[in-house]
């Protein structure tokens, strides 16, 4: 257990509470260290620091707070190794690819500081001119999800500051303790109250949700958590950006090198134990290559190292938390129930954790859960089409629109096919190349708004048409 106590992070100063939520280690169930349980009252002095310290915080140049986004990704490369740490001990994955998720962190800061914005004129007569201005909003709630808490909490923080708005962070009471920390280190390089950090129990994210005090809220998470957060900031009419649930299909088509292939989509199933919005949820794959590609998935999964994530050469980690873990395992036995055959059922060799080998269902009905629902964890349907237009259909059959793949030796034919897929981002021969340059969010059940990119940015904004007679 960590003995250290971590502290909130309110108007630039720690802070304690009488109370604290449990963090546990996933890989070994024990209660790994505490996290302070704000209160409601705790919640108001974040606010009130956020709001005292907005309009400086926008007074100051452009320059200053790109400086200062930047300055954010300085402070997480220098302390990679022990938030890397911490990570892998309340999140689960891996070392190696939590020093991963840190050094993406700062590079996502860093290019958040590069984007660039204009305003523009919209008329210029004799009489009068008119300038159309992105200005800030004011407040943020940035509600982070278990994850990927400290990517996700850079994808809110940076363009908020950067845009000239003030925060207040939730990191999720099931990993809190990088969310804590970052706040902790950044209390020297950021002004007191431009960055609050709070953590409580489940219901400090309905207390935000639903309080006048904050200008947006920014959330990542489930969809239905989603639409409890999109109703409860509705009483207020304040704006949201939603990055919620997909179930993101990717389409194989019968002129791929499938050697090649598979390992590449296996990884994009599975990676981070599949609880991954991104994930791939659905893989159709042509007739004529069907059998070869699950042979070679259930090949190259039987390779994977699965244990725990601080262990030399462990490729997967556990699932993240008990509730989670049960729904998954719900999942696999309702498939096994249902008579269904498994392409791979991969064995797991840790005495205690949440672990749960990865699972690939073959050929289930289109209206079992497993294809219709979204598990969150490492099992996955794959099932044979044969007609293209048939399969763009089932894909688009969904209530959810997130993201999408299409894979094959033909480019144009492949991209074509993507053009189809109604998701906020497919990609053609790769997948999971995000990059702060460009937006991604989700149709339908996915979400509103974009993050990343100019059209994620100016999320933080609004629109003022500022006419000046002449």
């Amino acid at each position: 257990m960590i003995e250290r106590a971590f502290t909130m992070t309110v108007g630039g100063s720690p802070v304690h509470t009488a109370e604290s939520i449990e963090v546990i280690d996933p890989a070994t169930e024990a209660v790994l260290a505490e996290a302070p349980r704000a209160t409601e009252m705790d919640l108001e002095s974040a606010i009130a620091a956020a709001r005292d310290a907005f309009p400086g915080w926008r007074s100051r140049g452009l320059d200053d707070r790109r400086a200062a986004v930047r300055a954010i990704a300085v402070v997480l490369r220098d302390n990679r190794d022990e938030l890397a740490a911490l990570l892998t001990s309340e999140q689960g994955k891996p070392f190696a690819l939590a020093r991963g998720e840190i050094d993406r962190a700062a590079m996502w800061a860093d290019g958040v500081a590069d984007l660039e914005w204009e305003e523009r004129v919209a008329e210029d007569t004799e009489q009068h001119r008119v300038r159309v201005r992105r200005v800030p909003l004011g407040v943020v709630g940035a509600i982070v999800p278990w994850n990927f808490p400290v990517t996700l909490a850079v994808w809110k923080i940076a363009p908020a500051l950067l845009t000239g708005n003030t925060v207040v962070l939730k990191p999720s009471p099931m990993t809190p303790l990088t969310g804590l920390r970052l706040g902790e280190l950044l209390r020297d390089v950021l002004p007191a109250g431009v960055l609050n950090v709070i953590t409580g129990g489940d219901e400090l994210g309905p207390w935000m949700t639903s309080h006048p005090g904050f200008d947006k809220i920014a959330f990542t998470g489930s969809s239905a958590t989603g639409k409890r957060v999109m109703a409860s900031a509705s009483e207020h009419l304040t704006r949201v950006t939603l990055e919620l649930g997909g179930n993101d299909a990717a389409v194989v088509l019968p002129d791929v090198d499938v050697a090649e292939i598979a390992p590449t989509l296996y990884w994009a199933c599975f990676s981070n134990s599949s609880q991954y919005c991104l994930a791939t949820k659905r893989l159709y794959v042509h007739d004529d290559v069907y059998d070869d590609l699950a042979r070679a998935l259930r090949d190259y999964g039987l390779s994977v190292r699965i244990g725990n994530g601080m262990a030399e050469g462990v490729q997967l980690g556990p699932i993240q938390n008990r509730t989670q873990f049960d729904k998954v395992q719900g999942y696999i036995e309702q498939s096994r129930e249902a008579g269904h055959r498994f392409v791979l059922e991969t064995p797991i060799e840790e005495p205690s954790g949440y672990f749960i080998g990865p699972v690939i269902v073959d050929d289930p009905p289109a209206d079992a859960p497993i294809v219709t629902e979204e598990p969150f964890g490492p099992i996955v349907p794959m099932l044979r089409f044969t007609d293209v237009d048939a399969v763009i259909d089932a894909v688009n059959s969904s209530p959810y629109g997130l993201g999408g793949s299409v894979w094959s030796a033909d480019t144009e034919a492949a991209t074509a096919i993507a053009e189809r897929i109604e998701s906020g981002v497919v990609w053609v021969n790769e997948i999971h190349a995000l990059s702060p340059q460009f937006p991604m969010g989700g149709r339908k059940e996915s979400g509103i708004g974009r993050e990343n990119g100019i059209e994620g940015l100016l999320e933080y904004t609004a629109t003022q048409a500022l006419a000046v007679r002449k």
